[in-house]
C-alpha cells in the first residue's frame, strides 16, 4: 500500500515503507502457503466427502455390532494398536479407526473393512502443510514467525494507506493499464483496505497453533485460571499426554490433558472401548464425537464430541474398565481466556457462523494471493536494474526510526520469536549496508 507520501512526513513515511517491503519479502511466500492451505481446509467436509466415498458410505441397519469389533476389525486390518475411533452423526456413514499410520473405515453394522487411508488422509496433509509441520516439526516454529510479521504487514500497510495532508487514500478501484506501477499499487491497496482486517485477525488466531508462543500462553492461561477448569475432586490432577496417549479433537484448551483412571485391583475387567460407548449413550453426549484410545492402562479414555460453534463443545473422561465419568467438560466451565481463543480458533476455522463465517475467511485467503501478487507486481516494474533487492531507501533521523518502532517493537515483545526474527533483521540490514559503504 504505497500511496504518495505527504510532504509533512517523508522520512517517517518512507521508514515505514522500507519495513513494509522487508515484511512481505520475509513472509509472503509462506503467507501465500499458508493462505492456500487455509482456504482448502474450509473445505474439509467437502473434500473429504468426495475423497472417502468409495468407502464411507454403508447400508444402515439395526442393530449396531460391538463396539469392540470395530477396533478389532481396524487393527487387524492396520497391524497396530488402535488410537483413536471417529463415530459419525449419520447412521449411513462408516466409523473411521486411526491405527498405526493409516485411517480404518469399518461397517458399525457388521465390522467389515471397507476401506483405508494413509494418515489422516488427505486433509491431514492440507493442515500439516498448513501448520507447517508437513516440511518436519521445527518448521512449525515458523508459524510465530509468519503470523508475527503478517501482523507488522498489516499494521505498516495501513500506515501507509491512510491519508495525510494532500494524499489522498484508495478506497475503490480506478481505472489503469497493468503495465504501469499505479494500477497494481491501487489493487494492493484497495485489497489491503477490504481484507487486511480479516488477515490481521487469521494471523493473531493462528498464534495458538505456534510452536513456542501457544504453548506458553497456554500454560500461562492454566495456571491463572482463566484456561481448563480444574479436574474433578473425584478424578485424579491433570496430567499431559504425548504420542499415542495424546487426546484427539478436544481442542486448543484441553490439548495434551489426561485424567487418570484409579481404584483397579489386579483382577479388574480390562478397559473396552464398548464400555466407553455404552457411557458416552448414557451421558447423551451426541455423535458426531472421537473416542481417544490410551496406550497407558491407567489413563482414562476422552471423549470429545465434534461441534462447529465453540459453546457447543463437550469433553468426558471415562474409565475404560467401569465406565465410570471421570470428567464431564462443558463449555459455561472454562475460564474468559479458554473461551476467547476457543471462539477466535472456531471463526478461524469458518465453523462459529457457518457459510457467512467460512465466505469471509475464504476472500481472507484470496486477498493474500491478490496482495502478493500485486506487491510482486510493484517490485517487478520498479526492480533496480543492476542487481538488488531495490528495498526504499533508509531515511535518516529519530523520527523515521520512532515510526517504524512504534509499529514493531510492541509486536517484537508480544512475540518473542517475532522480536528475534526482527533482530537478525536489523543486523543483516547494518552489516549490508557497512559492506555497501566500504565498496
Amino acid at each position: 500500500m504505497t500511496p504518495t507520501p505527504s510532504p509533512a512526513l517523508p522520512d517517517a513515511y518512507r521508514a515505514v515503507w522500507r519495513w513494509h517491503f522487508y515484511a512481505g519479502l520475509i513472509v509472503m511466500p509462506v503467507l501465500m502457503l499458508m493462505a492456500l492451505s487455509g482456504g482448502l481446509y474450509l473445505y474439509k467436509p467437502e473434500i473429504e466427502a468426495a475423497a472417502y466415498r468409495p468407502y464411507d458410505r454403508v447400508q444402515a441397519a439395526a442393530p449396531l455390532t460391538s463396539p469392540d469389533r470395530w477396533q478389532a476389525a481396524a487393527e487387524a486390518e492396520a497391524g497396530a494398536p488402535a488410537v483413536s475411533v471417529f463415530v459419525p452423526a449419520r447412521p449411513d456413514r462408516a466409523v473411521q479407526v486411526k491405527a498405526g499410520d493409516a485411517t480404518i473405515f469399518v461397517d458399525p453394522y457388521t465390522a467389515q473393512v471397507t476401506g483405508r487411508v494413509a494418515g489422516d488422509g488427505p486433509m491431514g496433509v492440507v493442515k500439516r502443510l498448513h501448520s507447517l509441520e508437513l516440511l518436519g516439526r521445527p518448521f512449525n516454529i515458523l508459524v510465530e514467525i509468519v503470523a508475527g510479521w503478517a501482523i507488522i504487514l498489516a499494521a505498516t500497510g495501513l500506515y501507509l494507506w491512510w491519508p495525510r495532508g494532500q494524499g489522498v487514500a484508495v478506497a475503490a478501484p480506478r481505472p489503469g493499464d497493468p503495465r504501469r506501477r499505479p494500477f497494481w499499487r491501487d489493487l494492493h491497496a484497495v485489497t489491503g483496505l477490504y481484507v487486511g482486517g480479516v488477515v490481521l485477525f487469521l494471523a493473531v488466531t493462528g498464534m495458538p497453533w505456534s510452536a513456542v508462543w501457544g504453548d506458553r500462553v497456554q500454560t500461562w492461561i492454566n495456571a491463572s485460571g482463566l484456561g481448563r477448569p480444574p479436574a474433578p475432586a473425584a478424578a485424579s490432577p491433570w496430567s499431559h499426554g504425548k504420542g499415542h496417549d495424546k487426546p484427539t479433537g478436544v481442542g486448543w484448551t484441553l490439548e495434551g490433558a489426561v485424567l487418570h483412571a484409579h481404584g483397579h485391583g489386579p483382577d479388574a475387567s480390562p478397559a473396552r472401548l464398548s464400555t466407553v460407548i455404552a457411557t458416552v449413550r448414557a451421558q447423551g453426549l451426541a455423535a458426531p464425537y472421537t473416542v481417544s484410545i490410551p496406550d497407558d492402562p491407567t489413563l482414562a479414555y476422552t471423549v470429545a464430541r465434534s461441534v462447529e460453534k465453540a459453546e457447543d463443545a463437550r469433553s468426558l473422561y471415562v474409565d475404560g474398565r467401569t465406565g465410570a465419568v471421570k470428567a464431564d467438560l462443558r463449555w459455561d466451565q472454562f475460564g474468559p481466556g479458554a473461551r476467547a481463543f476457543e471462539w477466535g480458533i472456531a471463526v478461524h476455522q469458518g465453523l462459529q457462523y457457518g457459510g457467512i463465517n467460512r465466505l469471509v475467511m475464504l476472500l481472507g485467503c484470496i486477498g493474500v494471493w491478490v496482495l502478493g501478487i500485486s506487491g510482486l507486481a510493484m517490485w517487478w516494474i520498479r526492480r533496480p536494474r543492476r542487481g538488488g533487492l531495490g528495498a526504499p531507501p533508509a531515511p535518516p533521523g529519530p523520527r523515521a526510526r520512532a515510526a517504524v518502532l512504534g509499529i514493531v517493537l510492541p509486536l517484537a515483545v508480544l512475540y518473542p520469536l517475532t522480536g528475534l526474527s526482527l533482530i537478525a533483521a536489523l543486523v543483516v540490514e547494518r552489516v549490508a549496508g557497512r559492506l555497501k559503504r566500504l565498496r
